[in-house]
């Protein structure tokens, strides 16, 4: 869940991709079933995951740094690899590379669901990321390289219904498989449509590629992102459980700083890199990027702990635990068309201020939960105002990525914004995790000073400590003192949660600014028209 529906562009990836290359009117309507196959199994992925970790963290007796590590490790390679993807797909064939990140994710998704243990599960899920670098670029790319510009508006909206379906649906469906049978099924739903779009891929879909067979890969800049992030993520993610100070937390740090440096050198000097520096040239451009960061950064990481609220302590089944942000993905789509003439009407940066700003509103909501809310008191009215805020923001901010930058840069524009929410929700999702341990360490400390349990009932909390609201009290004690511990641990998980959701609301506050500061009040066609004018 922790990346709800469509990220910021992908519409502007597909009205600017690459010219369409002549092809039969069947062949065209397989390819939007393929691409719309392919953005399901991502959707899907993308929103069951987070409500299965509940599950795995019980079955495997994982931390929640183990379950953090779940996301991350699927995450880390998308974000890192998703600019060469479509750069892969350009110089060897969109189809090939689309059929081969198809059949990466399908063949990783049922090793998950055959994974016993922690680390086996982290590997697959890795696996996973780097189709999914593949996959979903491909999909988009497909669209652009098969429908000509005159018909991509249709053939988008009928991508985006679809996207919608699927995330309204996918979590409420993995969450019964995970609540009635069990968490392994949540991962091997995504086989059948994997089998089934990498036949109609194969057999219907027409081949492309870039311009003289595309331009170079860039594996350098590639490989120097995916450590420089690695890196960080490990060291948020380690920190809690190892202290700052431990040799491999720093040395983390330093390699993934290190690396990230040099990753912006390598960019700014080499001829075909995967990040050019100088759209950033752009004021508009540079702004949109900073609130794409700081808001999906509140969003990616925020959203990743709602389902272990949820279910660990509200104790809401996975099934509804997954429909609980129906309301969101509902919104979001009803007011993508409306929002889109925003900037039409207004400009970019009023939507742009108004949205983020009601998100931090949402974000702030979350804060009045306590340990026994109803959904429909404390969660159903802030998942509102969040969807309210994104649905404001997210058409508005497609515009301004591919109005800020020449029109034969929109695309290239488009998935760089794009891959950034990614990387900062993977950012986020360690960071807001080293948050939430923090506080519930120490009210946990409070809580259990105040108690007069037994010392070895006490010591087997502390030795859970690890696994926050997944911590499971022993039997054999009295129930009046099991019960008192299990108070405490839901009252230190939700003081993190409030925390946590008061970052994420500075973040997405902290973007409404930056879009009032940066942002340019009208776009006027592209960049290189303003500069005409």
């Amino acid at each position: 869940m922790s990346q709800i529906g469509k990220p910021p562009c992908e519409e502007g990836v597909i009205l600017g991709g690459p010219s369409a290359t002549p092809c039969a009117r069947s062949s065209r309507r397989w390819t939007l079933v393929a691409a719309i196959l392919g953005s399901s199994l991502a959707f899907i992925d993308g929103t069951v995951v987070n409500v299965a970790l509940p599950a795995i963290q019980r079955t495997l007796g994982a931390t929640t740094s183990d379950a953090q590590w779940v996301m991350e490790s699927y995450a880390l390679f998308l974000a890192s690899l998703l600019l060469v993807g479509g750069a892969l797909g350009d110089r060897f064939g969109r189809k090939r590379i689309f059929l081969i990140g198809s059949g990466l994710f399908t063949l990783a998704s049922i090793g998950c669901s055959l994974s016993t243990a922690v680390m086996p599960l982290i590997a697959a899920r890795a696996v996973q990321g780097v189709g999914a670098a593949l996959l979903i670029p491909g999909s988009l790319a497909l669209i652009s390289a098969t429908f000509p510009t005159s018909e991509r508006g249709a053939a988008i909206g009928t991508w985006s219904a679809f996207s919608a379906i699927t995330a309204a649906i996918g979590p409420v469906i993995g969450g019964f498989l995970v609540e009635h049978y069990s968490w392994n099924l949540a991962f091997l739903v995504n086989a059948p449509i994997g089998i089934v779009l990498w036949a109609i891929c194969a057999a219907k879909v027409p081949e492309s590629k870039g311009g003289q067979g595309g331009g170079s890969i860039d594996a350098f800049g590639a490989g120097l992102v995916t450590i420089g992030l690695a890196g960080l993520v490990f060291a948020f993610i380690e920190a809690p459980a190892r202290g700052w100070s431990a040799t491999p937390i720093w040395m983390a740090v330093v390699v993934g700083l290190v690396a990230l440096v040099l990753f912006v050198y390598v960019e700014a000097r080499i001829a075909s890199p995967m990040l050019p520096l100088k759209l950033f040239r752009e004021r508009s451009f540079a702004g949109a990027n900073v609130l794409t960061a700081l808001l999906y950064a509140a969003l990616g990481g925020s959203l990743f702990f709602l389902p272990l609220n949820l279910i660990q302590v509200q104790g809401y089944g996975a099934t509804v635990a997954g429909a609980a942000l129906l309301p969101f993905i509902v919104i979001l789509f009803v007011l993508s068309r409306w929002a889109g003439s925003l900037v039409d009407r207004f400009g970019s940066r009023l939507p742009l201020v108004i949205g983020p700003f009601m998100a931090s509103i949402g974000f702030a909501m979350f804060t009045l939960a306590s340990t026994s809310s109803g959904y429909w008191q404390a969660f159903f009215p802030a998942i509102c105002m969040l969807g309210l805020g994104m649905g404001i923001t997210v058409a508005p901010l497609t515009t301004t990525v591919m109005n800020s930058v020449d029109k034969q840069l929109a695309g290239t524009a488009s998935g760089i914004n794009n891959a950034v929410s990614r990387a900062a929700a993977l950012l986020a999702i360690a960071l807001f995790g080293v948050v939430l341990t923090s506080v519930f360490d120490a009210t946990l400390n409070g809580e259990l000073a105040r108690m007069h349990a037994s010392p070895g009932l006490v010591a087997a909390v502390v030795t859970q400590r690890g696994k926050l609201a997944g911590i499971v009290i022993p039997g054999g004690y009295a129930e009046a003192a099991a019960a008192a511990l299990r108070h405490a641990v839901k009252v230190s998980f939700v003081a993190g949660f409030r925390w946590v959701m008061l970052v994420a609301a500075a973040l997405a506050l902290l973007s409404a600014i930056s879009a009032w500061v940066f942002i340019e009040g009208k776009v006027i066609g592209d960049a290189q028209a303003r500069r005409r004018g």
